[in-house]
This record gives C-alpha cells, sequence and structure tokens, in this order.
C-alpha cells in the first residue's frame, strides 16, 4: 500500500508543479505583452514564444480537465470497486500471512512452554491455546470475507453456501439457497458481485432486519444471472439514492451492479420485510447460448 501511495504523492506533485509553470508563464505573458503595449514596440520572436507555450499549457489542463469531466459514472464505480477489491485482497494476505502466522507461532511456543510448566499451571496454558485457537479462527474468517479465495474453484454456489454457513451459524435466521441451473460459465466479475451483494444482504439481515427467514435464489434468465435475496424482517423505506441518506450497504450493492451494467431494485417497507433483485447481463457473446439454460438431472 505504501509504494501506491508514494506514486499517487508523486503524480500529484507533477500536476502541481505544471499547473504553478503554466500559471507563471500566462502573468509573464500578461505582463510582457503589457509592457510592449505600453512603450509601442513591436511583439518580439521571445514574447510569441512565451506566448505559444502558456497557451499550451493551458490547453493540456483543459483536455486534462475534459477527460477528468467525462468520464462516466458507470466507469468511476468500476474503477472504485477495482482498487477495493485490490485492497481487500491485500489485506487479506497481510492477515493470513503474518498475523496468521504470528498465531500459530505463539501456539508452537504455547506447546513448548506447556510441557515444562508445573501442573498448577496447566489450567491457564489451556485456556490460553482456546484464545489463540479462537483469535487464529476469527482471523481467517476476516480473510476469508476480504478476499473469498474459494470462488475460483469451487464456484459461485458453493462459496455463498459456505459463507452462509460461517456467517449465520450462530444465529436464529432459518436459510435457504436455491440454484437448480448449472453456473458455469459466468464471468469473474460478475460472480465477485453477486457473491459481495449476497454478502452485504446477510450483514444486514444480522445487524438491522430482524428475520427469521432468509431465501437467497440464483438463476439463469435469457436476460442475464438472476440472484435474489428475500428475508421477512423489520423492513425498510429504500431510498432512491442510498448514498446520500447513510445507507452505504445498499450503495454498495447498487454500484456493484451498475460497474457491471446490471440493475438492482431493492423492495421494502416497514413490517413487510426486503426483497433485493440483482440482474447481471450476459456478455454479447453467451446472449444465444443463455437462452437455453441448463438445468441439473
Amino acid at each position: 500500500m505504501l509504494p501506491r501511495l508514494k506514486i499517487s504523492l508523486r503524480c500529484r506533485s507533477r500536476t502541481a508543479l505544471l499547473r504553478a509553470a503554466t500559471a507563471v508563464l500566462c502573468v509573464a505573458s500578461l505582463v510582457t505583452n503589457l509592457v510592449l503595449y505600453s512603450s509601442g514596440q513591436p511583439v518580439s520572436a521571445g514574447a510569441l514564444a512565451l506566448q505559444l507555450a502558456a497557451l499550451l499549457g493551458a490547453g493540456w489542463h483543459l483536455r486534462r480537465g475534459a477527460r477528468s469531466i467525462n468520464l462516466l459514472p458507470a466507469e468511476l464505480a468500476d474503477r472504485m470497486l477495482k482498487v477495493q477489491e485490490s485492497e481487500r485482497q491485500h489485506l487479506s494476505r497481510e492477515l493470513h500471512d503474518d498475523i496468521g502466522q504470528l498465531l500459530t507461532a505463539a501456539k508452537l511456543q504455547l506447546d513448548w512452554l506447556q510441557r515444562r510448566v508445573p501442573a498448577p499451571l496447566q489450567a491457564q496454558c489451556d485456556t490460553l491455546r482456546k484464545t489463540l485457537d479462537d483469535t487464529l479462527g476469527n482471523v481467517r474468517d476476516v480473510s476469508a470475507l476480504l478476499n473469498p479465495r474459494q470462488l475460483a474453484s469451487l464456484g459461485l454456489e458453493a462459496s455463498l453456501r459456505a459463507h452462509l454457513l460461517r456467517a449465520l451459524e450462530n444465529s436464529e435466521v432459518h436459510w435457504s439457497l436455491e440454484c437448480k441451473q448449472r453456473l458455469g460459465g459466468i464471468s469473474e466479475e460478475v460472480t465477485m458481485a453477486a457473491f459481495r451483494i449476497t454478502q452485504e444482504a446477510v450483514t444486514n439481515v444480522l445487524r438491522h432486519a430482524q428475520a427469521r427467514n432468509l431465501l437467497i435464489s440464483l438463476q439463469r434468465t435469457p436476460a442475464g444471472l438472476l440472484l435474489t435475496i428475500l428475508d421477512d424482517g423489520v423492513g425498510f423505506v429504500p431510498a432512491s439514492k442510498p448514498g446520500e441518506v447513510g445507507q452505504r450497504g445498499m450503495a454498495g450493492m447498487q454500484e456493484r451492479a451498475t460497474a457491471l451494467q446490471g440493475s438492482l431494485s431493492v423492495t421494502s417497507q416497514p413490517g413487510a420485510g426486503t426483497r433485493i433483485e440483482a440482474l447481471f447481463p450476459w456478455p454479447a457473446r453467451s446472449q444465444e447460448r443463455a437462452r437455453t439454460p441448463a438445468t441439473d438431472d
């Protein structure tokens, strides 16, 4: 993370330096023109070169600004999500490799110590071992949430099932995951987006919904992959622009769907539960194949 931050700061300093140089050229050109005009002297070649340099600098900044302004919201959301996933993967590796290894080393040191301490201290060693085991398990769980490595090997359905088992293990929520069709051929971007949206929805159910039942379904449709999340919780009033009213989780779901040219709809009202539908369209080459979805025998 630190090298990327240094590169970003270096780029910003260069941009600031170019802006300052352009401002100096413009002021110098203006002063030169005023001096020549007041003295009645003809414009020299040096003054023309100074004006040309100032115009080129101003044009470069205008072009750069136009590119930034013309950046589509979907493109901006896509870039932000890619940066976010990259940072999550980096943090996951740090947790798994560094902190996980330190905790494992601490367990090995505890084994050595436990063989040498007197009997009255064995109970404390056992308590310390349980604490280390719980901490190591929590670190692995957080690492898996930040970077679900099993997505590539197990696929979307199995990864979601594993996440639901882990996240809802100690809750009273009765859940079901329905997927009656094969999910092969789905891009990594869609798989990750569907997983993250479900992850956020499950978090909301545990924190806010007070739901007893949760139903998640994945379905191949002619239009695309349809993810449906339904709960019977307390519900809420969805906002058209959730990011502006503090519904950051909903805003993140919307951004993930929009970044893949998909759509996300939220239907809810107080006391009536919540229904979330995310549709991820198929790529052009997959449209024809998607019209005839394959079902398991």
